[in-house]
């Protein structure tokens, strides 16, 4: 049985007559004749009713008929999702990131992305850098964020560009004597009790606090540690200290707060975005899509890898 046995006889169902039918189909009386009988011979029962009047269905042929109707519309709608999918429309994609990322560029990106291809179930994963990295060379994640390019056995086959160059900076609360200013200098900040982020990417932000403040290592061996950046931004709004975090912390501002820039200016590792170098799925390249259009400094770099890959 074929799916055009089934159009032939939804088709002499509607029109009840051999000969239209066959004109409706595209194809002469006798082969339609033929490949009803040849359906009826395969399906051990008389479909149809020849009479004078006209040709109707049996009590077998509307039982036949209704589940060929089904049949048809079923495999009309495997071709509208397989369509779908290979376009990128559905799927799934899996996310991880850092929290930082969630001040900037993910904001924009998926909220884009949600707009556009709400049919994607998107699955978000906050974690650490070597944890998703770990998770993505395993495959159970489509495409990372993380602070600094991805390290360890199997980093060697994943595609990163950079999303987000970052330096430090420093928030702290309206009451606070650095309020208003522009900058501060280190030797302010050794004056000062600090706040700073804990956590499994931290070590690289450590590093840069501590090539700043040079051997002065006690104004950081006391400082007050926070969970994130908001933490960061909360106690110091309280009047704790001075906070010292990624400049992305300007995209989330609260009220009680003031930014200073760190002077001089010290670099934090770029977010880098990452995937596996032969991910060739329709819902990752819709991803790399928004991405390439919400942060247009990445498109050329972005291009540039997915062509060595």
């Amino acid at each position: 049985m074929e799916v055009r046995h089934l159009r032939y006889a939804l088709a002499l169902a509607e029109h009840g007559h051999f000969g239209r039918a066959a004109r409706t189909l595209g194809i002469a009386q006798p082969p339609l004749s033929k490949q009803i009988a040849d359906l009826e011979r395969e399906t051990g029962a008389r479909l149809f009713d020849r009479t004078r009047q006209g040709v109707f269905p049996t009590a077998a042929g509307e039982a036949f008929l209704a589940r060929a109707l089904r049949a048809l519309d079923e495999m009309t709608a495997a071709k509208v999702d397989a369509e779908r999918a290979a376009r990128g429309e559905t799927g799934r994609l899996r996310l991880g990131f850092i929290a930082s990322a969630l001040l900037d560029p993910l904001p924009l990106v998926l909220g884009r992305f949600g707009r556009e291809r709400p049919d994607i179930r998107l699955e978000l994963h906050e974690m650490a850098s070597r944890r998703s990295t770990a998770a993505l060379i395993a495959g159970d994640l489509d495409v990372a964020v993380t602070l600094g390019p991805p390290r360890g056995a199997g980093a060697e086959h994943l595609a990163s560009v950079p999303v987000g160059r970052d330096h430090l900076i420093a928030v702290v609360g309206s009451a606070h004597p650095y309020a208003g200013q522009a900058s501060v200098s280190v030797d302010q900040l050794r004056r000062q009790p600090l706040i700073v982020a804990a956590g499994e990417d931290e070590p690289a932000i450590a590093t840069g606090l501590r090539i700043l403040l040079g051997e002065d290592v006690a104004a950081l061996d006391g400082a007050t540690v926070a969970r994130d950046v908001h933490t960061i931004m909360g106690m110091a709004a309280c009047g704790v200290g001075v906070g010292l975090g990624p400049s992305r912390m300007r995209s989330a501002p609260r009220p009680g707060v003031w930014f200073c820039e760190v002077t001089p200016k010290t670099a934090l590792p770029d977010l880098v975005l990452s995937f596996a170098d032969q991910d060739r799925s329709p819902a990752l390249a819709g991803f790399l899509d928004t991405v390439r259009r919400n942060c247009p400094d990445v498109g050329a770099a972005l291009d540039l890898r997915l062509g060595q890959a």
